[in-house]
């Protein structure tokens, strides 16, 4: 771990930190562009160490920082590594890759994307230099049908995949294939093809979601600024509420709450909140729930982690 304890102030100077989770479709692609096959008959994964039905985990990776800090949360990071059986696979949802339309990285060799702007040079150099997957990322597009989801190979992995793996995975030895958010559905529609994704479960493949249950930057950078990190009313109860729907499966319930009072203010774009539909689409009625991290960071952004299964 770093030595590198920068100003936790020094967080507003990241502009595209801000931009990249209000403006939601940052780095997307023209979806007709035609999608570019990776090489035939390649495989990167690897022969699993249990054959055991794999987890599903959400995580909330909060500001790209965590990657080199060493705070609460990424002490929480680290123990949730220990609970967590070897992978064949990771199948990451990313709320970084928000764009119109279901496109699955087929890189042999994923870039790490350094997606943000006025950081330390000490992030930008960091690399996670996981193997991809074709024959995963094949395996996902035959899951969600071809006419929805398509093999692509410009895209990597961006820090709401590797700045939590590099805590969970630091050896970087697992495949790591990223599916990204289509901008264009509604919530029920994501919680459905999380379900479609829930076979890889038996497959040796940890399905990740990465965002976060609370999201609202305006507040939490205002909330830095005045130094007044008191947890509002609306991000506390929709927290609550959603931990509850999630010991309780209800996925009809997830589907729906981002239209209340508290879940318009916590999340003025619904980036953050999508990748925990596909882990909550993936786990079935007989997954145990569990909340290996809780806690809010700069006031209202919920740091919460859901471990199911």
């Amino acid at each position: 771990m770093s030595s590198y304890r920068p100003d936790r102030r020094s967080i507003l100077k990241a502009a595209a930190f801000g931009v990249a989770s209000t403006l939601p479709l940052l780095g997307c692609r023209d979806p007709a562009r035609s999608a570019r096959s990776p090489q035939e008959g390649t495989s990167t994964m690897t022969a699993t160490s249990s054959e055991q039905r794999m987890p599903v985990l959400f995580i909330g990776h909060g500001s790209p920082m965590n990657a080199i800090e060493d705070n609460t949360w990424t002490r929480g990071f680290r123990s949730l590594a220990g609970q967590l059986p070897r992978p064949k696979a990771i199948l990451s949802i990313s709320a970084h890759w928000f764009l119109p339309g279901t496109f699955v990285t087929g890189n042999e060799h994923p870039p790490t994307i350094h997606d943000f702007g006025g950081f330390p040079r000490e992030l930008y150099q960091m690399q996670y230099p996981a193997p991809g997957s074709v024959e995963l990322a094949r395996r996902v597009v035959k899951l969600l049908g071809p006419s929805r989801a398509s093999v692509q190979d410009d895209w990597g992995l961006d820090h709401g995949t590797w700045t939590v793996l590099h805590h969970l995975r630091p050896a970087a030895d697992v495949p790591v294939v990223q599916l990204s958010i289509d901008a264009r559905l509604a919530p029920s529609e994501h919680l459905a093809l999380g379900r479609a994704l829930s076979g890889l479960r038996d497959e040796g493949v940890l399905v990740m979601g990465s965002g976060n249950v609370t999201h609202n930057l305006r507040h939490a950078f205002s909330s830095m600024r005045s130094g007044d990190i008191t947890i509002p009313r609306w991000a506390e109860s929709f927290d609550q509420d959603v931990a509850r729907a999630l010991e309780q499966h209800d996925g009809a319930f997830l589907a729906r709450v981002i239209e209340t009072d508290a879940g318009q203010m916590s999340h003025p774009s619904i980036d953050h909140f999508l990748p925990l539909l596909y882990a909550a689409g993936a786990a079935n009625d007989r997954d145990a729930v569990r909340f290996p991290v809780s806690g809010f960071d700069l006031g209202s952004l919920s740091m919460r982690s859901v471990l199911l299964g």
